[in-house]
């Protein structure tokens, strides 16, 4: 799929999702706009918040750029914990998990190239699971690898 046209976002615009555990996902970019090269969304965590699980991406590399806050990155066996202006590679098929770690709430943006795996949170935004979040994380080319260490 080639893209003919960019996409401009303003600021506060794009998807927005409220998880119960207050976290605040706004998609930016979806993969259908970039020709499935990116997908990219900005995400509010509360303190002490934790994704859910150890996981991989099977086709897609991930990025992490903290804007608010202090989180902490396990990817493979290195755990580092970083403020506003860390970035953090993670490669697909190595293992990793993040979460807030620090006393205040945070804002990271992520982007996923390609697009792949993107998609599951996508498909959150558009459509909240009910019941077949396994089915879709693996759809996305995610592996679950077991609960956060973190």
């Amino acid at each position: 799929m080639s893209v003919s046209k960019g996409v401009v976002v303003p600021p506060g615009g794009g998807k927005h999702l409220e998880e119960a555990s207050g976290q605040v996902m706004s998609m930016k970019l979806f993969g259908r706009e970039t020709g499935q090269s990116v997908t990219l969304f900005e995400q509010a965590v509360p303190a002490g918040s934790k994704n859910s699980w150890l996981h991989l991406h099977r086709d897609s590399d991930e990025v992490a750029w903290v804007l608010e806050g202090e989180f902490t990155f396990k990817i493979g066996e290195e755990i580092v914990t970083g403020g506003p202006g860390t970035c953090a590679f993670m490669p697909r098929n190595v293992p990793h998990a993040w979460k807030n770690s620090g006393s205040t709430p945070g804002r990271v943006v992520f982007l996923y190239t390609p697009a792949g795996a993107g998609r599951f949170v996508e498909e959150m935004l558009e459509h909240p699971p009910q019941g077949e979040l396994k089915k879709r994380l693996e759809e996305a080319g995610w592996e679950v690898l077991g609960p956060s260490p973190l």
